[in-house]
C-alpha cells in the first residue's frame, strides 16, 4: 500500500484547512485498499450516464418518436453528469470516460496503473445500462446508438468528435488545475459544456465525446457502424487537450504534490514523478 509522505500530508492539511472531511477523503483516494470502492463508483456513475444517454433514444423510439424531444435527449445526459460529479466525485473522481482517465494520466495527475481498471469499470457500467434498457423497452433499430448524421461520413464524424472532446477535456482539466480549483462548481461547467456541445453537435456525430457511451451500447446491441470514429476521435481529442493545457500552464504548471485535490471532478492525486 502506498501512502503520502510527511510533506504531502502537510500540503493536504494546508489545502484542506476549513474542510474537515477532505483530508480523510484524499488519503482514501491514495490508499490502494479502496480501489474496489472507486471502481464500483465508476461502474455506477457510468451506468447512470449511459442509462440516460441511450435511454432517451430508446424511449423516444418506443413511444412514437416525439416522447423525448431532441433537445432533451442531449441535455439530460449533461444534467446526469453534473449530478454524478456532485454525488460521487470525491470517491473515484467521476471520470465516466476513458478519454478523461487517460487525460489525467497523461498530465501526471492520475496513476497509469489505475487506468485499465477504470476503463473496464466504465465499459461494464455502459453495458449494464444498455442491457437493462434492452430488457425493459426493447431494441428499436439504431435508436440510442451513436452514429454519424444523415449524409455525414465516418471520417467527418471522427473529426467532429475530436473537436468536441478537445473542448470537453480542456474544460475538465482547466477546472482541475492548481490555479483553478473551483470544487463542486465544476459540475456546472462540465455539464453545461456537454449540453451546449450536444445541442449543436449531436446532429453531426451524436456528440458522444466518450468511447464507452458509444461502444458499450454498440457491443450489447451488436451494431458496429462507424465504431472507430467514436474511439479515435475522443482519444485524440483528449490528447490534444492535454497538449493545450501544457502550453497554457507551462512546464510544471505551478503544481506541487496534490493536483485538484478533491476539488473539481473529485480526487486526482499528482503522481510521484520518481515512480
Amino acid at each position: 500500500m502506498t501512502t503520502p509522505n510527511d510533506a504531502q500530508q502537510a500540503e493536504i492539511g494546508l489545502r484542506s484547512f476549513g474542510r474537515p472531511n477532505s483530508v480523510v477523503s484524499q488519503f482514501d483516494f491514495w490508499n490502494d485498499r479502496y480501489e474496489g470502492r472507486r471502481l464500483f463508483s465508476e461502474v455506477l456513475g457510468t451506468f447512470f450516464l449511459v442509462l440516460v444517454a441511450v435511454g432517451g433514444g430508446l424511449v423516444n423510439a418506443r413511444f412514437g418518436g416525439d416522447a423525448v424531444p431532441a433537445a432533451a435527449r442531449v441535455v439530460a445526459p449533461a444534467l446526469m453528469v453534473s449530478a454524478i460529479i456532485l454525488f460521487m466525485g470525491t470517491v473515484s473522481g467521476a471520470h465516466l470516460n476513458p478519454a478523461v482517465s487517460m487525460a489525467f494520466a497523461l498530465r501526471g495527475d492520475f496513476p497509469w496503473k489505475r487506468v485499465p481498471a477504470y476503463i473496464v469499470a466504465q465499459f461494464v457500467g455502459a453495458a449494464l445500462a444498455t442491457l437493462l434498457l434492452w430488457a425493459l423497452v426493447g431494441k428499436h433499430g439504431t435508436a440510442g446508438l451513436t452514429l454519424p448524421g444523415a449524409g455525414i461520413s465516418t471520417t467527418t464524424a471522427m473529426i467532429w468528435e475530436l473537436v468536441l472532446t478537445t473542448g470537453l477535456v480542456s474544460i475538465i482539466l482547466g477546472t482541475a488545475s492548481g490555479a483553478q480549483q473551483i470544487g463542486p462548481l465544476a459540475a456546472i461547467g462540465v455539464g453545461s459544456y456537454i449540453a451546449l456541445a450536444g445541442l449543436w453537435g449531436a446532429p453531426v456525430s451524436g456528440a458522444s465525446m466518450n468511447p464507452v457511451r458509444s461502444l458499450g451500447p454498440a457491443l450489447v446491441l451488436t451494431h458496429w457502424t462507424s465504431w472507430w470514429a467514436y474511439l479515435v476521435g475522443p482519444v485524440a481529442g483528449a490528447t490534444i487537450a492535454v497538449g493545450f493545457a501544457h502550453v497554457l500552464r507551462g512546464r510544471g504548471g505551478g503544481r506541487s504534490g496534490v493536483e485538484a485535490a478533491m476539488g473539481t471532478l473529485g480526487a486526482h492525486w499528482h503522481s510521484n514523478p520518481r515512480k
